[in-house]
């Protein structure tokens, strides 16, 4: 219990002392107009409160990503304290507010068009169709996973669910931000938070009167599997501590932040906030279950992440804990979903600079996104599914280079975001290499692979640095 507070203070710790140190490198100021004030539209452009910028952007980015992924990090031992911990801080932090600012910075556009402005029209082209590929994926599969629980938690028939969250995913899409997501997405934002801190309280309990026991900090491995730490925990757990499909959620809450100060609480404050939450998961879920064994055989009996979540819920938290459960593993894909799919809509927009503000026309964007959707739900995706953990800490790793680019031209710490790009440079590499989706390749020639990409990569970007200076380009900076 004493390694879990501890990670718990240093997280708290970390938004106040390296939160505010980032935000203050960056140098932002109330005397600039936001976008959302700028050009505010009515529809997807619109100045809200913070504190509702803020709720939205966590359950945005969260959904059951910091649940599901935390479970399965459980599976490798309290090690996986430590890569939630310091990857929220040192790399989740950083990026999801580095990707915020900088598209605020450049009138809310979307992460494919920054990449492009610092990294090229060659890598904004491949992030315009990766991005989109991405959020479609992110999509399909929050139909596909709550329609499936909500068949066996009331019979009816899988499709009539399919077809139900696609009209309310369509209708989220093309609404103004503030008639369905600004409304309601507070509300379950809250209740995410809610139940990590009620579960959090009921383990404390458990385990001073002995009915739960939470193991201490240990660097060995503990997956049932033998699955290595080095790659596969850094992409098992994402959105609990590095996820780059936050870099196409934030530009959504970076076209209505009010004022410029408002960017730590919201960006970096959400993060940490999520952090927070696969932290408390990850715990529970060793304290209740213990040995890593017993969690793998939990998640074959429940039938997977959402099953072990109820279980969870159910037995710590009684009837309320099954409200929230069915909030967890139901309502939070769907409104990740939703953002996804308005995302990608946004993301198109941006590409070929197509005016939102009539229903029209956002109509026509999101349509075709939808029929994409409707496709796949009617494959099996789970092979293809596979490769998301692979390309979303992918898309995290070419976002931190263009922030680290970002940083560099307007003469701030680039270091902040250099050191875990080149980090997950390696990761990213040696899993694709090493993963049964990927290559297959010896574990000790994959990994050896991944560091030297990731050393001559820091090495050409060193090389190149002071180009980046003499080529400031007044344009292309924010």
């Amino acid at each position: 219990m004493i390694t879990f507070i501890a990670c718990l203070a240093i997280l708290i710790i970390g938004y106040f002392t390296y939160g505010t140190y980032v935000d203050k490198n960056v140098k932002l100021s109330d005397d600039n107009q936001t976008p959302a004030v700028r050009l505010e539209d009515g529809v997807d452009y619109m100045p809200m409160p913070w504190y509702k910028v803020f709720l939205i952007q966590f359950l945005n980015i969260a959904g059951t990503g910091p649940i599901f992924g935390a479970i399965m990090g459980a599976l490798f031992g309290p090690v996986a304290f430590l890569w939630i911990t310091f990857g929220t801080i040192f790399a989740g932090g950083v990026h999801d507010y580095l990707s915020g600012v900088i598209s605020m910075k450049h009138d809310g556009t979307s992460v494919s068009e920054i990449v492009g402005i610092y990294l090229g029209d060659g890598m904004k082209n491949v992030m315009r169709v990766f991005s989109v590929i991405l959020l479609i994926l992110v999509g399909t599969v929050f139909v596909t996973s709550p329609a499936g629980l909500l068949t066996s938690m009331t019979g009816l028939n899988k499709n009539i669910w399919v077809v139900l969250i696609i009209i309310y995913y369509i209708v989220a899409t093309v609404l103004p931000v503030d008639k369905v997501i600004g409304k309601i997405y507070p509300i379950f934002g809250a209740s995410l938070l809610f139940m990590a801190i009620g579960l959090a309280g009921a383990m404390m309990i458990g385990h001073f009167n002995g009915s739960m026991v939470m193991p201490e900090m240990t660097l060995q491995n503990l997956h049932p599997s033998g699955l290595s730490i080095f790659p596969f925990l850094f992409t098992t757990i994402a959105c609990g501590a590095l996820s780059g499909f936050h870099a196409t959620q934030s530009p959504m809450m970076a076209r209505c932040i009010h004022r410029e100060s408002e960017s730590k609480k919201v960006f970096y404050g959400a993060m940490v906030v999520e952090g927070i939450v696969a932290l408390i998961w990850c715990a529970v879920t060793i304290a209740f279950f213990g040995e890593s064994g017993v969690i793998q055989s939990a998640l074959d009996s429940f039938g997977g992440q959402s099953g072990v979540v109820g279980h969870i819920s159910k037995e710590l938290l009684g009837p309320i804990g099954a409200v929230l459960a069915v909030l967890g593993v139901v309502a939070c894909p769907i409104t990740s979903g939703d953002t996804a799919f308005r995302s990608a809509r946004l993301t198109i927009a941006d590409a070929f600079n197509i005016k939102q503000e009539g229903l029209l026309s956002r109509f026509k964007l999101a349509i075709p996104l939808f029929v994409v959707c409707i496709f796949l739900t009617t494959i099996d995706f789970n092979i293809i599914w596979r490769y998301f953990a692979w390309s979303n800490q992918t898309l995290a790793t070419i976002f931190l280079w263009t922030a680290t680019v970002y940083l560099i031209k307007n003469q701030a710490n680039y270091w902040i975001a250099l050191i875990p790009a080149t980090f997950m440079s390696s990761v990213c590499v040696s899993y694709i290499l090493q993963a049964p989706e990927g290559f297959k390749l010896n574990a000790m020639l994959s990994n050896g692979v991944g560091v030297v990409a990731a050393i001559v990569l820091f090495v050409l970007f060193m090389l190149n640095k002071n180009k980046l200076i003499k080529n400031k380009d007044s344009k292309n900076i924010a």
